[in-house]
């Protein structure tokens, strides 16, 4: 199965088309992009062979492979450490959400080292976690001093 995998990710790659959007050379504010030609007299929305091609059917990748990362893993995007338990380590890899902080981001990439998951996202982390201290209350305070 993971050669098969392996076989249709390559395929996909060997195919994968690019789509210019229409005018793309002649003005400099437009963003590379694909935008569908909508204009009236527009030669790429007529499918004038020289003018460039359209995304259609046949262009999208096989159903087996759909949503799969180039590194044949299944992706899961992950905010908590908790999150990390329910994930198999041989066919899906995480992704750490946007919005994750810096010490949090660590003891999730620590937790998926020790579980084996791939990190996609993986950063060098600059926060050292450190154990949260005890609260005031719990503290002997002497009333002598």
């Amino acid at each position: 199965m993971a050669s098969e995998i392996k076989k249709l990710i390559r395929a996909r790659e060997a195919k994968k088309a690019r789509f210019s959007r229409q005018c793309l050379q002649a003005k400099v504010k437009l963003a590379d992009s694909w935008r569908r030609p909508r204009g009236l007299h527009s030669k790429q929305r007529k499918d004038f062979r020289a003018k460039g091609a359209h995304p259609e059917a046949g262009f999208g990748a096989p159903k087996a492979i759909r949503g799969f990362h180039p590194s044949g893993y299944r992706e899961a995007l992950v905010f908590t450490p908790s999150e990390l338990s329910a994930i198999d380590p041989a066919t899906t890899a995480v992704r750490i959400g946007g919005s994750v902080g810096g010490a949090k981001r660590s003891i999730i990439q620590n937790k998926a080292a020790e579980l084996g998951i791939k990190v996609l996202n993986q950063k060098e982390t600059k926060v050292a976690v450190t154990p949260v201290a005890e609260p005031a209350a719990a503290k002997e305070v002497k009333a002598d001093e």
